[in-house]
């Protein structure tokens, strides 16, 4: 392990063109859960992928979904077909929530066509049975997903992707309230925060990059900085901004025209924002728009939450895991932990007790983490991991309820 060194990380703001769709597909999740419920149907039945794409006054939602009565509607021959209204209307409310009334893309105006089908019979019965008989269903899909943890925060998050998301965090906090010049921001940024490292330890910041959206056409770089720096400063406040540390805020000068009107947007594009900002490997399957079948989701979730009670437990100051699993098999094929020469105890110690103390399978993470509800719209902008855990079930993931276990687990 390298002792000094700079590493940098990057977030992106909800109101990028790829968070826009991420959003929108996360409030489909949600929306097909609480319809579930609404039609009392059992929430755990409830499949959807779903990918969103946006550009100048245009979103496409398209995917596959097992839809409750409620979505659906019957077209001239009788049959139950897809009913695009409430999809369109969630669209429209995340655009809206986001901030998005410029003339080229406005949530009243935007055309939205929904092009969602039914689930795959394949891909069902793989999912609904597991081949291995050792869960209620198999997973979604094939695939590798990777957790980690470490000491350099109080959430257990990288430092560098923490300081992104918390800048770009409070001024959109700051811009949806009106604060100020704040309120003349647009919903499109980006940030970027390099740390020094020292002793393998977070020192200080190094360099700082911000690109935000204005929507007052005589603003300049300046004017930006003027604006944008008494929250960059609340958001390193707890670490030291060296003396030379190089700003650049827009340095490109003017960020007038922005999200999917400035650039096309997509789902799942920004899976290292996402995830731990490159500090982690990453399995490569994005986490918006899915259920909790979809092992890509539940399991990389799964995974978090194993390697933040891990370090949390004390068994180590850093702890990456891998699991991987196949297609219509509830239980994972096989789980890693590295534990990158901090640990306390053998990586063998932690992979059998991991397997322990918690359901692997997905319908074990789905009832261990309670994930069967609408909670995913929030998880699309400033990361899945490093949140807290709310009231409405949502961050599950965050929670530190496994560090008992796990430390009993080892000892016996």
């Amino acid at each position: 392990m390298r002792s000094s060194y700079l590493f940098t990380s990057e977030s992106v703001a909800e109101g990028h063109p790829d968070k826009v769709c991420d959003r929108i597909s996360d409030e489909i999740v949600d929306l097909v859960y609480r319809e579930a419920v609404k039609s009392k149907i059992d929430p755990w039945s409830v499949r959807i992928a779903c990918e969103t794409l946006a550009t100048t006054n245009r979103v496409v939602i398209a995917g596959e979904v097992r839809l409750p009565p409620s979505l659906l509607k019957k077209d001239k021959d009788g049959k139950d077909v897809i009913n695009p209204a409430k999809f369109k209307s969630a669209a429209r409310k995340a655009i809206r929530d986001i901030g998005y009334e410029q003339d080229g893309f406005h949530w009243k105006t935007a055309k939205i066509d929904v092009l969602l089908h039914s689930q795959s019979a394949d891909i069902a019965q793989g999912v609904d049975n597991a081949a291995d008989r050792q869960g209620d269903e198999g997973a979604g899909d094939q695939g590798i997903m990777f957790g980690y943890a470490c000491r350099e925060t109080a959430e257990l998050m990288p430092a560098p992707l923490y300081y992104s998301h918390r800048i770009l965090a409070l001024l959109a906090d700051a811009r949806k309230k009106g604060v100020g010049d704040a309120g003349k921001l647009g919903p499109d940024a980006k940030s970027q925060v390099t740390v020094r490292y020292v002793d393998g330890k977070p020192a200080d910041v190094a360099s700082i990059v911000l690109s935000t959206q204005h929507l007052d056409a005589s603003w300049d770089s300046n004017k930006v900085r003027e604006v944008v720096e008494p929250y960059i400063r609340e958001a390193l406040a707890d670490i030291k901004i060296a003396d030379d540390c190089s700003w650049y805020i827009n340095p490109t000068g003017k960020f007038v025209i922005g999200g999917p009107d400035g650039d096309a947007g997509l789902t799942g594009r920004k899976i290292i924002v996402d995830t731990y900002g490159g500090a982690a490997p990453h399995g490569g399957g994005a986490f918006s728009g899915k259920d909790t079948t979809k092992v890509d989701r539940s399991a990389a979730y799964a995974v978090r939450y194993l390697a933040k009670n891990v370090v949390a437990a004390g068994l180590a100051e850093r702890c990456t895991i891998q699991i991987s699993y196949a297609i219509g098999v509830a239980q994972p094929l096989s789980i890693y932990v590295d534990l990158h020469g901090t640990g306390k105890v053998s990586e063998d110690d932690v992979e059998a007790a991991i397997r322990k103390v918690m359901d692997l399978s997905p319908s074990g993470i789905r009832r261990h983490l309670d994930l069967n509800k609408p909670i995913y719209a929030k998880t699309a902008a400033y990361g899945h991991f490093g949140r807290k855990a709310g009231r409405d079930g949502s961050f599950s993931w965050e929670r530190l309820d496994l560090v008992k276990a796990l430390k009993d687990a080892i000892k016996n």
